[in-house]
């Protein structure tokens, strides 16, 4: 079993992306500056958010954080985000997810203009990455393809099989893994909560791609000797044992899985730590009018 290290990766491509941070201030005498809206005060969420602006910080990237509390009405955060769009010294912009029940999150997700989608959730950016055009990726699947990638991972013909179907993380990994480029051209099966049986497919997964959000689902029998194991889950729990007083827990149990593997990411420690590399490649490639 050798470890996918999250933390590892992750710094070494920080480095990268600073150094071309570095460039384009010494070109254009700007930074490349992100943008956060966070909603609300949900725990996870203000932790996702304060490591995303530290990690801007860490690379030479400028961000601003907008904070609104849970009453904000519908309107006056499309209007907000509106205001941001049209700003010319923002290269990307991130609304954190989940928004009070008032708040639709797909009205929200279709209002940021595209070319500063950096999450990579607009229907404009799915659908172009759906054609293989150049697109922004979603955050956590573009971490993860950038960490196979840097483990030098060959993954075609492999039989991917990926558990969940969310629109941030399972649909459009399964999308990434079967399209013709490197990592990629797998054959896909996408599981998720009404698929009877799921045992019998993740038992056929060379590559096993776990974001369904249950604490431990995936157990050593259901998983064959020698695949390639990553766990997008973070579900956090109350615990005595941690200063911060929650522990993480993955979709797989790790300790037991573990050595089955040829290869699995931790938790903490694995896709977390990528999905924000993700971003800051996607907020970067923005600055540089790469996509668009």
């Amino acid at each position: 079993m050798q470890l996918l290290d999250g933390k590892f990766v992750s710094e070494k491509l920080k480095e990268r992306i600073a150094i071309e941070a570095a460039e384009i201030l010494k070109n254009t005498g700007r930074k490349p500056h992100l943008v956060a809206i966070l909603v609300g005060h949900d725990g996870g969420s203000e932790t996702y958010v304060a490591s995303k602006i530290k990690n801007c910080e860490k690379v030479g990237f400028n961000s601003t954080l907008y904070r609104f509390e849970n009453t904000i009405t519908e309107e006056e955060l499309l209007h907000k985000i509106d205001e941001v769009n049209k700003d010319p010294e923002t290269d990307g912009i991130l609304v954190q997810l989940p928004l009070p029940k008032h708040i639709s999150a797909d009205k929200v997700t279709e209002k940021i203009s595209p070319e500063k989608d950096v999450d990579g959730f607009h229907p404009v950016n799915l659908g172009r990455m759906q054609r293989n055009l150049p697109s922004f990726l979603p955050a956590t699947p573009y971490g993860i393809l950038l960490m196979l990638q840097e483990y030098g991972i060959d993954t075609a013909g492999k039989h991917c099989v990926v558990v969940g179907r969310s629109n941030i993380v399972g649909s459009p990994m399964s999308i990434l893994m079967a399209r013709n480029t490197n990592p990629g051209n797998c054959t896909v099966t996408i599981c998720h909560s009404k698929t009877p049986d799921i045992k019998k497919y993740s038992l056929d997964a060379d590559i096993l791609i776990v974001a369904i959000g249950k604490k431990n689902f995936i157990t050593a029998d259901m998983v064959k000797e020698g695949a390639i194991v990553i766990d997008v889950g973070m579900n956090r729990e109350t615990s005595s044992e941690t200063k911060s007083g929650f522990k993480l827990y993955g979709d797989v149990d790790f300790e037991h899985v573990a050595p089955k593997s040829s290869w699995i990411t931790p938790v903490p420690g694995g896709v977390g730590l990528m999905t924000i590399v993700g971003l800051l490649k996607n907020t970067l490639a923005s600055a540089k009018k790469e996509i668009y």
